[in-house]
């Protein structure tokens, strides 16, 4: 091995062994437990479907990837697709979805664009999933005309002592 190559060797190894800045540290991320999941999830199709609404729910983590998914009796088959581009929208946007579909009312808001990215939609019932302040996840829920949110906020209220 040639001088320039040890010396190269020993720069990256310089490199990757430096301390971190001052005042620099690491990103810490709470988690979503499926146990959790499930629970927001069985707990808002139980609440839809006490007011005779058949539901689907779906919650995805803070990577926008699916934890549950749930496809309620009787539940049109759109209503999945839907609950989890809802669960991904609520998430990535860290508001509900009733709240981001306001936002097209103005004409000169972004979200008439964001709402063409893929697996955003700007229908109401998706709602953020905050461990605190933290958002570490989002719910959605589709199938009843008008109350999903109320449902997804009965799934929430079980399990909120759990999202401290």
């Amino acid at each position: 091995m040639s001088l320039a190559h040890r010396l190269g060797f020993a720069a990256i190894a310089g490199t990757l062994a430096a301390p971190l800045p001052a005042g620099a540290a690491l990103i810490m991320h709470k988690w979503l437990p499926l146990s959790v999941a499930r629970t927001i999830v069985d707990e808002a199709i139980a609440a839809c479907a006490a007011k005779g609404y058949a539901t689907s729910a779906v919650v995805v983590d803070i990577d926008g990837e699916t934890i549950v998914a749930m496809h309620g009796d009787g539940a049109p088959v759109h209503t999945l697709e839907n609950a989890r581009r809802k669960a991904y929208t609520a998430m990535t946007f860290k508001q509900t979805t009733a709240e981001y579909a306001k936002k097209l009312l103005d004409p000169t808001s972004p979200a008439h664009q964001q709402v063409t990215l893929p697996n955003v939609i700007a229908i109401p019932g998706g709602v953020p999933i905050k461990a605190g302040n933290e958002v570490i996840g989002g719910i959605g829920l589709s199938g009843s005309p008008g109350v999903d949110e109320d449902c997804v906020n009965a799934g929430l209220e079980k399990v909120k002592d759990q999202l401290q």
